[in-house]
Formats: C-alpha cells, sequence, structure tokens
C-alpha cells in the first residue's frame, strides 16, 4: 500500500501557526505520497453521541461530515492531528473528531481497530508557551488513542507561537519540520507497558 497522508486540522482559525507548521513539515513528503487535508471547523460534524451499549451502530453515509472523516481516516496510512495546544490538551474540535473514533470501532463491516493496526498517529502543535512540557498532555492523548489501536506513533512536532505567523521565527521548530515525516515511527505503547 503507498502512503496517504491525511492531515485532520483542528484550529478554529485558517492558516494558522499550527497549520503552518504542518504544511512545512508535508512539503517535505515526496511527490508520490497523497496527501489529504480536512479542516475540522469546514465540516458541521455534531457532537458525539455515545451508543455504545445500544444495538443500532451504522456506518454513517459518505457524504456526512461524520462519513467523509471515517472514510478519510480508513484510507490513510498515516493520520496527522494538527491541532493547536488549547488548555493543555488538543482543541474541541480536534477531541469531538477523536470521540467518533469510540463510535467507529463498534461500526458494523467497519473493523476499525484491526484496520488502524499498525498505522501511524502523528502530531503538529503549536503553543505559546516557550515551555514545551505543557503540551505533555496533548502528547499523551494522542500517544495512548494510537496505542490502544495498536498504532505506531511518530511524536508531535512542536512549535512556539501565538500570534499569526509566530511560529515562522521558531528555527528549531522548522528545522526539526524538515525530517518530521522520515523518521521511523515506533509502535505506540502506554506509558505504564513495559519495553
Amino acid at each position: 500500500m503507498s502512503r496517504r497522508f491525511l492531515f485532520v486540522l483542528g484550529s478554529a482559525r485558517t492558516e494558522g501557526n499550527t497549520e503552518i507548521l504542518a504544511r512545512q513539515a508535508a512539503e517535505q513528503l515526496p511527490g508520490d505520497v497523497e496527501q489529504q487535508w480536512i479542516r475540522l471547523a469546514d465540516l458541521a460534524l455534531p457532537d458525539f453521541t455515545d451508543l455504545r451499549h445500544e444495538s443500532d451502530h451504522v456506518r454513517p453515509a459518505s457524504d456526512t461530515p461524520a462519513g467523509v472523516l471515517l472514510d478519510a481516516t480508513l484510507a490513510a496510512t498515516d493520520v496527522v492531528i494538527a491541532s493547536p495546544l488549547y488548555w493543555y490538551s488538543v482543541s474541541g474540535l480536534t477531541k469531538r473528531y477523536l470521540d467518533y473514533w469510540s463510535g467507529w470501532l463498534r461500526t458494523p463491516g467497519v473493523d476499525f481497530k484491526a484496520t488502524m493496526a499498525g498505522r501511524t498517529l502523528w502530531g503538529v502543535s503549536a503553543r505559546a508557551d516557550r515551555d514545551a512540557s505543557v503540551a505533555d498532555p496533548l502528547v499523551g492523548t494522542l500517544n495512548n488513542s494510537a496505542a490502544y489501536l495498536r498504532m505506531r506513533f511518530g511524536g508531535v512536532l512542536l512549535g512556539n507561537g501565538s500570534a499569526p505567523g509566530d511560529v515562522l521565527k521558531d528555527t528549531d521548530a522548522l528545522t526539526r519540520a524538515k525530517t518530521f515525516f522520515a523518521q521511523e515511527a515506533p509502535l505506540a505503547r502506554f506509558p505504564h507497558e513495559a519495553i
């Protein structure tokens, strides 16, 4: 299977620092790698309804926001969550998308967990704080989500920037962006798992 990257943009604004950093990294991908970009703010994705204990799980129609996201996620070999750091974790738009993964685990004919196993989850995020450790909860959310699905986790490309375009002044982040997707992503592990 040739590589297909899905970039899920979780910012409430267009062309913010996270998106700029994600696009800097994506420019380094080989020309034969397919890229799909989805801006969550452009989709009218309703709040997730937890039907875990209900029996009427159905696959969303492909022309609905949930169906568009499901089809794009299943088609991707690599899923890139590009979410700014909002209150020390992923944005609300991003969290809603990840919540839908719970429903897809039980959607007939999808076999979401088995399908996603072995694929790679990446993160890109911009933060206003100079201390990168404030993004640890965001990194944990993505790592643990990947671990649960037995995905690989490529880590999170972190940049610094608050005002529009600030991330372009973060030369360390721009340097890391040049090789971020070239690294080998290990199988994700929960923090309590033995190596």
